[in-house]
């Protein structure tokens, strides 16, 4: 596996989120997230390069839908996905979301 710096700095959080790949769907919680990638764990197994769609509970009404992300890497039950496509809104919103949390520097690298 090789190395390389991540585009965007992750910060912890503790949401829920639901997930679909393929025709089924799963749910869980989000551990960190970025406005390139997001730490998770759920009950429904997925595999490395597999594509999944996720609506995230930010906090409450601020939610997000995230259209495809492909599964980076997998350690049992938890998964590392990088965002492939989400809309205009969705990234508003996670700027916002982290500027309010107190994360005045979205975009350094970790």
């Amino acid at each position: 596996m090789s190395f390389t710096i991540r585009p965007y700095r992750r910060f912890p959080v503790c949401c829920l989120v639901t997930y679909t790949a393929g025709l089924s769907e799963g749910s869980g919680t989000m551990w960190n997230i970025s406005l390139s990638g997001w730490r998770l764990s759920g009950d429904l197994p997925m595999r490395v390069g597999q594509t999944c769609s996720m609506s995230v509970t930010l906090s409450n009404p601020t939610r997000v839908f995230v259209v495809a992300g492909m599964v980076r890497w997998v350690r049992g039950e938890e998964y590392g996905i990088e965002t492939q496509v989400a809309n205009g809104t969705t990234q508003a919103r996670m700027v916002r979301y982290l500027r309010h949390q107190g994360w005045t520097n979205t975009q350094s690298a970790s």
